[in-house]
């Protein structure tokens, strides 16, 4: 499927990227403001998944982000979308396929940590996914990867010194922190973020963390960046709805793409 996914985008364009960008809940519009090569909807693709969720055009970005060769998932597919985790990592492996060897993950989160407010960004230093399944289960393929991937730095910390580096110099203040997938697409309850918080997530939902582990079983250096765009269940006592993520993520937006532009330029 993959082979004959990459012949397809092969038979549109010979580009190929040095760095892979995905675009969480609301924070798409990057895609649109940079010098673009070409533009790749899902469902042109042969047996790729389509996104569903709301701001998630469905759609790959080729082009250039200060000098790098960049492609970007403007909208991501989602585990409560009826996708099994091995269509969810779909997009990252056929994004190493193209040649990308660096990835960078988005996403609006809930904030669990109580120092953290609605607005902060946060580096991902590790993360929880045992509360989904892993898109590894089942027969390994050894042209993607090994059977029993490691996953002792998944996000690496040359990665994440980078963007907390560019961070500083924006002047913008940046935390870090381990982030949590449920599985959704309901928010957590007051007593599922208190077992997150108590088993250490500082950061909570419903994408990431297992595109993370197929990228790393496939190669990909990674990082993470996680937009609070909301207090999680529990945390605050202010009713979570959607659209609250929505309208953060557009108040950062400058803020964000400045980080995300300056940053892959670095890789």
């Amino acid at each position: 499927m993959l082979e004959k996914q990459l012949e397809y985008i092969r038979s549109i364009t010979d580009f190929e990227p040095e760095v892979a960008v995905v675009l969480g809940s609301g924070l798409g519009t990057l895609a649109d403001e940079i010098k673009v090569h070409c533009v790749i909807d899902y469902k042109d693709i042969p047996e790729f998944p389509v996104s569903t969720a709301p701001s998630h055009k469905g759609r790959f970005v080729l082009g250039e982000i200060e000098d790098k060769r960049v492609v970007m998932m403007q909208g991501r597919v989602h585990l409560y979308e009826g996708y099994t985790p091995a269509q969810v990592v779909n997009p990252i492996r056929l994004m190493r396929k193209m040649g990308a060897r660096v990835l960078m993950l988005t996403n609006a989160s809930g904030g669990i940590n109580r120092n953290f407010n609605i607005g902060d960004f946060m580096v991902i230093n590790d993360h929880i996914s045992c509360f989904v399944e892993s898109p590894l289960v089942g027969k390994n393929d050894e042209k993607l990867g090994v059977r029993f991937p490691d996953m002792s730095e998944v996000y690496s910390k040359r990665l994440r010194n980078i963007i907390k580096d560019t961070a500083r110099e924006l002047d913008i203040d940046i935390k870090q922190g381990v982030y949590l997938q449920f599985r959704g697409p309901n928010f957590e309850t007051p007593a599922e973020i208190k077992m997150a918080e108590i088993i250490g997530a500082d950061a909570v939902g419903m994408s990431t963390a297992i595109e993370a582990q197929a990228a790393v079983h496939c190669g990909f250096e990674v990082c993470g960046i996680s937009v609070i765009s909301n207090l999680a269940c529990g945390i605050s006592d202010k009713p979570i709805t959607s659209q609250e993520v929505t309208q953060t993520a557009d108040r950062v937006a400058p803020y964000f793409k400045a980080l995300i532009k300056k940053t892959v330029g670095k890789f």
